[in-house]
């Protein structure tokens, strides 16, 4: 068995790769830093002042900036990733290759200053400070997570979590997964681990058949999302899929070892040597709510990767002020409702986690020291909740379907830096 233990925990419970894409923190190593998104080069920086500035170099991104490359307007584009594409196009060289020298890779927004028009950026070489025309925010999304017992377990990872991993490299060939949670992304996922040798186990959806039923019908409006389908349904050939199905519990000693699985009320017990769940996605908001309102700061909006692309060309239209055709974007976003709509979270997945399950996996806090409060500003302040690394990004979306609370708030740096980098007030490029 592989041993994924990365680190330990505040309560020294060991502890592995959740999200693979630089949001939980759970992969960093003894020097704090995430192996997930370890650089295999310093990223050297432009010489040239940016005119529009994007923050994100996923499918969103990346169709802005070759929007306004059409268009001959210039741009940087920057990424906290060693390579552009996103958790969609994860590693894929030759969309690095189309940015060329108008990408940085391995450089992280600290924070947006709307009236100076600056973002203050970290890099392998230190941080500066980088002047925008425009600013487009394409940061796409991350995995909901819901806490379970047993959900902290080096093995049970996030769904898009284990599919970036395997990207990278991860060696699956063999190893008994279970793929649960809810939405398209499953089948994808499940797909993937396929065709890297997993044995996939099992599909658990949580939505019931009869929510799924009118979705399936109303791709047959759309022939490219049902050739799609139809193809992830031949590589799935064989593999179980459950709907009304959900996992209640992870089991194992130092690994995990198998979970038990809620199925129209009967429970079922599955061995497995991975677990991926994901309950949807929820987009990266973090920055938008640091800068605040401004008509130069422009986001795209997130969604599959069709809506990302479509979302990331319109904000590149709205950032030079060229007229855009906004009815393919319309189309998408009236999917990606009616995905929503099909794929509803049930009500019990608030109740799977027991009084000693942690919900903040930074700090190690447990369900039962959250539900004594009635607000996460209260929770923060009582445990340190939402305090730990990745500064609630994980347990803060989880609070709120679990608690019902709003109040979640964000705080410059927007993400973990140096204090030479918080010290700074200007620099040069």
């Amino acid at each position: 068995m592989t041993n994924l233990t990365l680190r330990q925990s505040v309560t020294g419970e060991p502890r592995g790769p959740l999200c693979g894409m630089g949001i939980c923190f759970e992969c960093r190593d003894a020097h704090n830093l995430r192996t997930c998104q370890s650089p295999t080069t310093p990223c050297s920086r432009l010489s040239r002042l940016p005119g529009v500035v994007i923050v994100g170099a996923g499918p969103a991104g990346i169709a802005a900036a070759l929007k306004l490359r059409e268009l001959n307007q210039p741009f940087t584009i920057l990424d906290d990733n060693p390579t552009a594409g996103g958790q969609i196009w994860r590693g894929d060289q030759a969309r690095t290759n189309l940015l060329g020298p108008d990408l940085r890779t391995t450089t992280r927004v600290i924070s947006i200053d709307p009236k100076a028009h600056t973002v203050l950026l970290e890099d392998a070489e230190g941080s500066y400070q980088l002047p925008w025309t425009k600013l487009i925010l394409a940061t796409g999304s991350r995995e909901l997570f819901l806490p379970f017992p047993g959900w902290t377990l080096p093995g049970v990872f996030g769904a898009g979590g284990l599919q970036a991993l395997v990207k990278s490299g991860l060696n699956v060939q063999g190893k008994r997964i279970i793929v649960a949670g809810t939405g398209p992304l499953l089948l994808a996922v499940a797909a993937l681990l396929r065709t890297k040798g997993a044995d996939v186990r099992l599909i658990a959806e949580q939505a019931p058949l009869t929510s799924l039923t009118p979705f399936a019908a109303a791709l047959l409006r759309r022939p490219s999302k049902l050739l799609q389908g139809a193809g992830l349904g031949w590589t799935l050939a064989g593999v179980p899929y459950r709907t009304n199905t959900w996992v209640t519990a992870a089991e194992g000693t130092t690994n995990l070892e198998s979970v038990t699985l809620n199925h129209n009320g009967q429970t079922t017990t599955e061995p497995c040597d991975y677990a991926a769940i994901g309950y949807g996605l929820i987009p990266n908001l973090e920055l938008q709510t640091l800068a605040g309102d401004s008509p130069d700061i422009i986001t795209a909006q997130t969604g599959d990767v069709q809506l990302a692309s479509l979302a990331g060309a319109a904000a590149a239209c709205q950032a030079v002020g060229q007229p855009c055709n906004k009815a393919p974007l319309t189309d998408a976003l009236d999917f990606d409702a009616a995905l929503a709509r099909a794929f509803t979270l049930r009500p019990e997945l608030r109740h799977l986690a027991a009084p000693e399950t942690f919900v903040c996996r930074c700090e190690d806090v447990t369900y039962s020291r959250l539900a004594e409060w009635t607000s996460f500003r209260a929770a923060k302040l009582q445990t340190r909740c939402g305090m730990g690394p990745c500064q609630g990004r994980v347990c803060g979306a989880a609070a709120q379907f679990l608690f019902g609370w709003t109040d979640t708030s964000v705080r410059p740096p927007a993400f973990p830096a140096r204090i030479a980098t918080l010290a700074k007030t200007e620099g040069d490029l």
